[in-house]
């Protein structure tokens, strides 16, 4: 019985070829512009906000002593850090074919490129779940599901041997791996083991708002801006951080119907929310934030106004922008500069209008590889068909929006 490789098609049997790779786009653009603090260290972290400032205005006189409103502090709170892990697995075997010999840290040499697209995997799964929430797509016809086949809203979030949770509003959460990924059909086959037979999923609907999350994160997420910025009527969480959102305005964002926006009006209806926001808001929201397909349709409105309005003049914020997996313009008018940015990481029913000053990323050293007090930053197994050695990633931290009334939100999109 020979010991387990995963790369002998790859390798070359007199020299190391430069592997091939499905390019990942760096779909990271939260991450990336948020502010970050990584020194952390884990525990209860106070989040204060300022609910209320001075008021005591007299005309005629001088407001009491004991009528003076003051200025009201109220302390919110972020329990503790949410952890994200990523695991990859290399083979001993394969370390020996490929280097022609062993030393400690042979293996971080032998697939540069496969350890440094895992970070920005990664990266984006943190990235969705702080932008649009746990989940990171839905399921839009369930018609086959009996066969194991889902039709999905994100068809490229999902990658073959994937481990998923699926779940619906009335069905208990489930563990399925994907063996099959159809992107001209947005469709997904579903396993109840990696590599294995379709399983059943019909227990799963489009009616009970079936949708699919990263392992663990049906329980276990980032704190997101749609969750904060939502009201929960819209959606939104009830709470900000601990503290209710309707008993200070402070903590609401500006909420803006977008159920009447289309293809050919959402321009004009961006600069309406944004009037809408700088009405109410307190800070400057001055990003807007969206998913490709709108962004589309942003892109050829401004170019026929472009073209045939004065008063409007277009320049691209960053030419290099779409190599990182997301594209920016900035869009000058009578009202102000304006950011528009698309991401692929951002659901189709919001866009935020953002003032990134009103949050930090707040982390444990950000992205670290585990290492074990000898300073190896592998874990080795020993199997009967051969060694195995785990690299481990770990994202310790959470999202804390600390001025949620700085920021706007359009929602129920739907066109």
């Amino acid at each position: 019985m020979a010991t387990t490789r995963t790369f002998q098609d790859m390798l070359n049997e007199y020299l190391p070829n430069k592997l091939l790779k499905e390019e990942i786009l760096k779909r990271d653009w939260l991450l990336s512009n948020v502010e970050k603090d990584d020194k952390w260290k884990g525990g209860k972290l106070l989040v204060p906000f300022k609910a209320a400032g001075a008021s005591s205005v007299k005309m005629g006189g001088l407001t009491g002593a004991t009528d003076i409103a003051e200025d009201l502090y109220v302390r919110g709170s972020i329990d503790d850090y949410k952890e994200l892990w990523g695991s990859m697995i290399f083979n001993h075997r394969d370390i020996m074919d490929h280097s022609g010999k062993i030393v400690e840290d042979s293996f971080l040499k032998i697939l540069p490129d496969a350890v440094e697209d895992f970070m920005e995997y990664i990266k984006m799964v943190a990235s969705i779940q702080m932008g649009t929430g746990p989940h990171f797509a839905k399921v839009t016809d369930a018609t086959n599901a009996a066969t194991g086949l889902m039709i999905v809203d994100h068809i490229d979030r999902f990658v073959l041997n994937q481990k998923v949770t699926l779940d619906d509003d009335n069905s208990a959460a489930a563990s399925y791996y994907v063996t099959a990924v159809n992107i001209n059909t947005d469709t997904v086959t579903l396993s109840a083991t990696r590599g294995g037979a379709a399983a059943d999923v019909s227990a799963y609907s489009v009616a009970q708002n079936a949708k699919f999350y990263t392992d663990g994160a049906d329980t276990t997420f980032f704190t997101s801006i749609r969750s904060v910025l939502l009201s929960a009527a819209n959606g939104g969480s009830s709470t900000v951080h601990g503290k209710s959102k309707v008993a200070y305005p402070f903590l609401q964002a500006v909420n803006v119907d977008g159920s009447s926006i289309t293809a050919s009006n959402i321009l004009d209806k961006l600069f309406d929310a944004y009037t809408e926001v700088r009405k109410k808001a307190k800070g400057k929201a001055d990003t807007f934030v969206m998913s490709y397909k709108h962004f589309g349709s942003v892109l050829k409105l401004i170019e026929n106004k472009a073209n045939g309005a004065a008063n409007w003049q277009i320049t691209v914020e960053d030419k290099k922008a779409s190599l990182y997996g997301w594209d920016e313009i900035v869009v000058n008018t009578v009202k102000g500069k304006l950011k528009i940015v698309g991401i692929q990481e951002w659901d189709d029913d919001v866009i935020a209008m953002l003032d990134l000053k009103s949050m930090v990323f707040r982390s444990n050293g950000f992205f670290q590889k585990r290492k074990n007090p000898e300073g190896q930053e592998y874990f080795e197994v020993r199997n009967t068909s051969g060694y195995q050695y785990i690299l481990d990633i770990s994202l310790f931290g959470e999202l804390e929006i600390n001025k949620p009334g700085h920021n706007g939100i359009i929602y129920g999109i739907s066109y």
